[in-house]
């Protein structure tokens, strides 16, 4: 199979035009956030978004549904004493929250539960969402915040659906894919939609699926608003050719099945036949056992090292210090980890699903077929056969393209002139 079989040319981009445009004046105002871990390391790009707007001049209040367990780094811990939690250490808030907002709005009240206890799946998870929305409700009024933004469109939309029946305040959400495109009915993903000031997809796959479960009348609300790497990623990145003479490569993903890491682990085991490398995987999850035993199984033990979580800044030197990055996925919506590998002039190997054709194309990477074994390994290969001047030049478009689409101040700037006529 030839590469050229399995990768395709640049994608057109919903709104590509907006990093261009005049830079108009932007409405200060409150704001609030919500998100259902926060911060947490995999969510890094979400406190990118929060800081690039608060430059802009909007002030942003944190809310989380929970806190991180652990592996915090100092920026978050930081962030973390900023952030508010509806759910965790508050269960005499929550209890005081929901006896006064009924005595205070009892007719409200009793409509937002009833929806609640209907939409939730079961009623203790409605009796929490109530309650996590009265919490939020009571705070945003104390605070004169008119908008609250969510990030995914599951249980954190849920809740800021229902503290807009409670309270005098719009709604707003980011949808990243897959799970809220893998559950839309259960989720009443139309729904959010339908009562939502504006929704945002991370990509132009990502509108067009919102806007696949939206009604039409609807699609003037759904936008395209991509996600922001780090500006110390833009700013000062490493020397990209520092990993060019290596044969080691990263990929940084969830250990789920949705991120396809035993297809990795097969390509891994065809690429070992006829190359020398190192695969480093840096993310944990429910799928390390599965992965473990077939790094045993397939004799991959110098090949393949399961690493763990690691903080922002060791990702940083990892990705760095690599040849290029991969990412076999099977589900997305359009992975940060793509944007920072290209961001410090890293190609990439990844599947051709959901956003990542609008990033990913032959001219910084290899874009291959979803659950093809044949084809990663192919495109593997490809990556390690290629000379330090191909990796420098595919690298420095990588450079360009997330400096064009993805830089945080100005895919801020497109939220807040979305914000502006709702604060």
């Amino acid at each position: 199979m030839k590469l050229s079989e399995f990768s395709s040319g640049p994608v057109p981009v919903e709104n590509a035009a907006v990093e261009h445009a005049p830079t108009p004046a932007i409405k200060a105002g409150r704001i609030a956030y919500l998100v259902n871990v926060y911060p947490a390391v995999s969510h890094s790009f979400i406190q990118t978004e929060i800081a690039a707007l608060e430059r802009l001049g909007l002030e942003v209040s944190r809310f989380t549904i929970r806190r991180a367990a652990s592996g915090l780094s100092s920026d978050d811990l930081v962030e973390a004493e900023r952030t508010s939690s509806l759910l965790e250490g508050n269960k005499i808030g929550l209890v005081r929250a929901v006896t006064s907002t009924f005595l205070r709005h009892p007719a409200k009240s009793v409509s937002a539960m009833w929806h609640s206890l209907r939409g939730a799946g079961s009623g203790v998870r409605g009796l929490a969402y109530f309650a996590e929305a009265a919490a939020l409700a009571q705070q945003l009024e104390r605070q004169g915040i008119r908008h609250v933004h969510a990030h995914f469109g599951t249980n954190p939309v849920a809740v800021a659906r229902l503290a807009s029946r409670l309270a005098p305040v719009t709604y707003s959400f980011t949808a990243h894919g897959p799970d809220e495109f893998d559950s839309p009915r259960a989720l009443d993903l139309p729904g959010k939609i339908a009562d939502a000031a504006f929704v945002a997809g991370v990509s132009s796959f990502g509108r067009s699926q919102l806007m696949r479960w939206a009604d039409p009348a609807h699609w003037d609300r759904i936008k395209a608003v991509r996600c922001a790497v780090a500006p110390h990623f833009l700013q000062a990145p490493a020397d990209p050719a520092s990993g060019y003479s290596t044969s080691r490569l990263v990929c940084v993903a969830r250990l789920s099945a949705q991120k396809g890491l035993p297809l990795l682990m097969e390509a891994a085991s065809q690429v070992a036949k006829t190359h020398g490398f190192t695969i480093d995987v840096i993310g944990d999850g429910v799928g390390r056992a599965v992965l473990e035993k077939m790094i045993a199984r397939l004799g991959l033990e110098h090949r393949v090292r399961l690493l763990g979580w690691r903080s922002p800044q060791a990702v940083r030197e990892a990705l760095s210090q690599a040849r290029g990055f991969v990412l076999p996925s099977f589900a997305e919506g359009l992975p940060v980890v793509l944007m920072e590998a290209l961001a410090l002039g890293k190609p990439v190997v990844a599947t051709s699903i959901a956003g990542i054709p609008e990033l990913v194309d032959p001219a910084n990477g290899w874009l291959v077929p979803a659950g093809s074994v044949d084809a990663l390994a192919e495109a593997i290969k490809a990556l390690l056969d290629a000379s330090p001047a191909r990796l420098m030049e595919m690298g420095r478009e990588g450079q360009d393209r997330v400096r064009r689409m993805h830089d945080p101040d100005n895919n801020a700037r497109q939220l807040a002139e979305l914000f502006a006529p709702l604060v």
